[in-house]
């Protein structure tokens, strides 16, 4: 094999990928992101020891442990430079860290050239844990702590910060260099991650709504205006922010692409007359709908996908995300950005080439919802509304996600969609209508969001009285794709929820007897035909 990975729910065979990722990287980025992965848990392993002496652990290390995950999830970053530069800096600060300690093991203490870390990457990789099971309960708990690196910079972006969740990353990342640690406890682990995940994303909801307001049911324009644009994609709402304040009164619009849709329902973004409106789809359509916008295109977080060359001179990245070829914009200590270079590049541009009219309807996060409490219980205890179909999670390049489109269609017209995240563009633009006035789509934003779905939910349980939250009329039908749909799996397990369909295929790494696990005690399991699921979700 010249690489293994199989993170993604893409992933080649649905076992792995071993010669060239399908996301597009190519085995000598898979390396350094493995390597960047194993040295930040020896900085990990280094922070958790200093904090058993008694020793200062700053900011900035939980700063950096942070961002490297955030690198690793699945179409973040493709510039082997830049993640070489992590890892370099990395080694750099837990051997400064590491002076005095004892006993720490070989990624706390390793500092090789760069000449050996190829070699080095295929023997400390996924592989390199030999007990499949062990292998698939470590791999799940990393890539929760992934998807949670990605909620916890967004919030710090925003300046909002939780020691706690830093503290358990670093500790759990230490534990996963335990080769001895028994399945029992990488078992626990993987629980206490979906705990903090739903500290994760309960911090980003209280950084966003109290910056931004509370979401409010929004119609955003799916056309385009005359104007030159600027097309801004991934999750990072403070980077709207800082394009939006530099291009008012330049004549540009701003347009949102992909999960960048939920911020038009966020009061505070409604005062700049030129955000526009959404253009486009799910990320994987970037490369056919960045072409037709005409414009500077900024990413700011996942996904990203590798560029057509007529594109790539257009294409901006800025946080952890990466491209080689693309300008990237860094920050200054004050965590400002200077944005010109898209402003100068758009007023060049010929406006966005239109490719749909109309409008979606988005804002039913948890304080949306619960404004209309009243009315949805009425419609629950009239029986207008039978049932609550939770379908958030991720979209995807497979045809075998024209399953979700179908399965929306073939809902009886008395239930209603709860949604969150890039899975809804199967079936947000669908002509569903309403129940009473209440649509039948209700889109609480990101998928860092479903945390609004489950606030719902658990008001729900207590207006109805019930005892369990499974009790409820809704089900779950889940589509994931990347890091951050495993955090949100695992949030939702801490949570109680069980009996959750997850498809269009379950995770690659986990093992027959992880599966089973899960199955047994959560009621997990895979998807079917939609007329099976349908009736077996009834």
């Amino acid at each position: 094999m010249n690489m293994f990975c199989y993170q993604c729910q893409e992933t080649a065979g649905g076992t792995g990928c071993t010669r060239i990722g399908v996301c597009g990287k190519k085995p000598e980025l898979s390396a350094l992101l493995d390597m960047l992965v194993w040295t930040t848990k020896g900085l990990a392993e280094v922070a958790v020891r200093r904090r058993e002496k008694g020793l200062p652990v700053s900011s900035r290390v939980a700063e950096m442990i942070n961002d490297n995950l955030f690198i690793t999830i699945t179409n973040v970053n493709f510039d082997e430079e830049a993640v070489a530069s992590a890892i370099r800096a990395t080694l750099e600060r837990k051997l400064s860290l590491s002076i005095g300690l004892d006993g720490l093991s070989e990624a706390a203490l390793w500092q090789g050239p760069e000449e050996v870390w190829k070699d080095k990457a295929l023997r400390i990789g996924v592989m390199s844990t030999e007990d499949e099971d062990r292998r698939s309960l470590k791999e799940l708990v990393t890539y929760g702590l992934k998807g949670l690196s990605a909620y916890c910079k967004h919030a710090w972006a925003l300046g909002c910060r939780d020691e706690g969740i830093e503290v358990f990353m670093q500790r759990a990342l230490a534990a996963l260099l335990d080769e001895t640690m028994p399945a029992e406890d990488l078992t626990a682990l993987a629980f206490e991650a979906g705990k903090y995940g739903v500290d994760g994303m309960a911090l980003l909801d209280r950084a966003n709504t109290s910056r931004y307001g509370d979401p409010e049911m929004t119609q955003v324009g799916i056309g385009v205006r005359s104007n030159p644009g600027i097309l801004i994609s991934g999750h990072d709402l403070r980077d709207l922010e800082i394009l939006l304040e530099q291009t008012a009164g330049t004549g540009i619009d701003v347009y949102t692409h992909g999960e960048m849709l939920p911020a038009h329902s966020y009061p505070q973004f409604k005062k700049y007359p030129h955000l526009a409106g959404n253009y486009g789809n799910a990320w994987w359509k970037q490369k056919e709908e960045f072409r037709s916008f005409n414009g500077p295109i900024l990413m700011t977080t996942n996904c990203i996908v590798p560029p057509d060359e007529s594109c790539k001179a257009r294409l901006f990245t800025t946080g952890t995300v990466g491209y080689p070829g693309c300008v990237h914009i860094g920050q200054d200590e004050a965590g400002s950005k200077d944005f010109s270079p898209l402003v100068e590049l758009a007023k060049q541009c010929p406006p966005p080439q239109e490719i749909e009219t109309g409008s979606v309807t988005g804002g039913f996060a948890h304080a949306q919802v619960l404004a209309l409490a009243d009315k949805v219980l009425d419609a629950v205890r009239s029986g207008a509304i039978s049932q609550f179909v939770v379908m958030a999670g991720c979209d995807g390049r497979f045809g075998s996600r024209e399953y979700y489109a179908d399965f929306a269609r073939a809902l009886s017209p008395d239930t209603v969609i709860l949604t969150a995240g890039c899975a809804k563009y199967r079936y947000n633009k669908l002509p569903l209508g309403d129940i009473g006035g209440i649509p039948r789509v209700l889109d609480a934003g990101q998928c860092n969001d479903s945390y609004s779905l489950v606030l719902v939910a658990l008001a729900l349980k207590d207006a109805l009285g019930l005892d369990d939250i499974n009790d409820l009329p809704i089900v779950y039908n889940i589509a994931w794709y990347e890091q951050k749909a495993v955090i949100v799996l695992l949030s939702l397990l801490y949570l109680g929820v069980r009996n959750i369909r997850l498809g269009p295929t379950l995770p690659a790494f986990l093992s027959p007897n992880v599966a089973k696990l899960l199955v047994e005690q959560f009621g997990i399991g895979g998807i079917g035909t939609v007329e099976e699921d349908i009736k077996a979700l009834a």
